[in-house]
């Protein structure tokens, strides 16, 4: 494994700023390497790059330079979301320099032992779950990676007796090369950003990577009720710890009785932990969880399973498993207007997520969806569509195969919403068409089903601006 120590005086490129670009270059900085930063946004755009400047940081912005990475280049960092298309990196392989990700970065700088969450959908919620569990049990979490706080700065602030909890996509988990969790969790895996990985392989490839490093003594929290991670178990080296909601499991963290696909009548279910030596712990019922939905119960048993994997009882942490209300953007009340419920859910950026949001509302739906357009048809969302949605309000790029979807469904209730002059203006209009769909008693829910780029610069831009069209009804 390396240490940034070593690239003293050596040229470390980082490619893209933002927060964790910041963050990694002046690791190395102060570590005494040569450190050029390149972004291809103009410099107006790049309000990061002055603050580095004034250290005395290279910034190149604008352009990508032809001779940025040399083979005199020790190690290129790059931003998880720049393809490996990029020029920068297609030098950095030309020259067999190494590619890596803050991640791996972070995972050369920690003292503290690293909890990794990653997962087509949930990441968010339950890597803040975690946070707010082990906080209970007092063992100094510090929450990070993909969820806000930059993995290399949560890193250099971290002890030997804090825990680093770190959410992680695959874009981050595709550069990483020693990077070893002390405990690591694939919470599902559905078919999303085909557009960056070029297909499923190489997105569960980089998912899987998470697991690579560990050793007998290290974790593997896998979701059991999914098939391609129950599938890993021969290629995990650590213990497995197990999480299910429909099976009964002799080891791992799961429901008593166990749900039933399809079924979601109500019957008093408990969270249990059973151990190898065929003891068991009840550790509360379901119904007494602080979000609801079965999906939330599935990243409460995953939650669960980290904390236990830490060492952490749990009764101890039953008192934050009942107080957690969940997160900013994922399936959060946004108000009532004349006795119409809203709710924000723009984290649900791919289908499968959409389709656990409106699987865990039981009044009628208005649902307002659509974004970027990756290449998927939606035909997974017919179901929904036909059978649990009242009215149907699409936007973005994908409009258009979105209502195609919900035309053979036979729903009738569809607006489709053109672009106004900006896409705040598209959103608010969505808005307004969905509460002339909706009579009191329903919900109107925003749960996109597709990334936010295309209008938007972030799933939190978007979500915002819904909660505040809302409000201003």
């Amino acid at each position: 494994m390396n240490h940034p120590a070593t690239y003293r005086d050596r040229r470390v490129v980082v490619l893209g700023l933002a927060r964790s670009g910041v963050s990694v270059a002046k690791v190395f900085h102060a570590l005494g390497a040569e450190v050029i930063v390149n972004d291809k946004k103009e410099r107006e755009l790049c309000p990061e790059a002055d603050e580095l400047t004034a250290l005395g940081i290279s910034v190149l912005c604008g352009y990508h330079p032809d001779d940025l990475v040399t083979s005199e280049t020790a190690l290129l960092v790059k931003n998880p979301g720049i393809p490996y298309t990029a020029s920068p990196v297609q030098q950095a392989e030309a020259h067999g320099v190494e590619i890596v990700t803050e991640v791996e970065v972070a995972y050369w700088l920690s003292a503290a032992p690293i909890i990794g969450i990653t997962g087509s959908n949930g990441k968010t919620t339950t890597t803040t779950w975690i946070g707010e569990l082990l906080g209970e049990a007092g063992l100094k979490p510090i929450v990070a990676g993909n969820i806000g706080t930059p993995l290399c700065e949560a890193a250099t602030e971290a002890k030997e007796d804090n825990w680093i909890v770190a959410e992680l996509s695959s874009f981050q988990l595709k550069g990483t090369s020693s990077f070893r969790p002390r405990i690591a969790l694939l919470l599902n895996i559905a078919e999303t950003h085909l557009d960056y990985h070029g297909g499923m392989e190489d997105y569960v490839a980089s998912k899987v990577k998470l697991f690579a490093n560990q050793t007998v003594d290290d974790i593997a929290v896998l979701n059991w009720d999914d098939a391609t991670c129950r599938a890993l178990v021969d290629q995990v080296t650590a213990k497995v710890l197990p999480f299910s909601l429909y099976t009964r499991l002799d080891n791992g963290v799961c429901i008593e009785p166990p749900f039933e696909a399809g079924n979601d009548a109500e019957v008093a279910r408990v969270i249990v932990w059973r151990k190898e030596d065929g003891s068991e712990k009840i550790i509360l019922p379901v119904a007494e969880l602080g979000i609801p939905g079965r999906h939330n119960a599935g990243n409460a048993l995953a939650a669960i399973a980290a904390c236990i994997a830490a060492g952490v009882e749990p009764d101890v942490i039953v008192p934050a498993l009942k107080q957690f209300n969940g997160v900013e953007h994922r399936l959060e009340y946004a108000g009532e207007v004349k006795g119409v419920k809203y709710y924000n859910d723009s984290k649900a950026t791919n289908p499968t997520a959409t389709i656990m949001s409106v699987g865990s509302m039981s009044a009628p739906i208005i649902l307002l969806a659509g974004g970027l357009d990756r290449g998927s048809d939606y035909m997974e969302l017919l179901p929904v569509f036909r059978d649990r949605i009242k009215g149907l309000v699409v936007l973005g790029e994908s409009r258009g195969k979105l209502a195609k979807v919900a035309e053979l469904a036979g729903l009738t209730n569809l607006r489709l919403v053109e672009p106004e002059e900006d896409a705040e203006s598209t959103l608010r209009k969505a808005v307004q068409e969905a509460a002339s769909l909706a009579e009191p008693g329903d919900v109107v829910l925003l749960s996109p089903a597709c990334a936010s780029w295309d209008m938007f610069k972030s799933f939190e831009q978007r979500g915002r601006i819904f909660k505040e069209s809302a409000h201003t009804l």
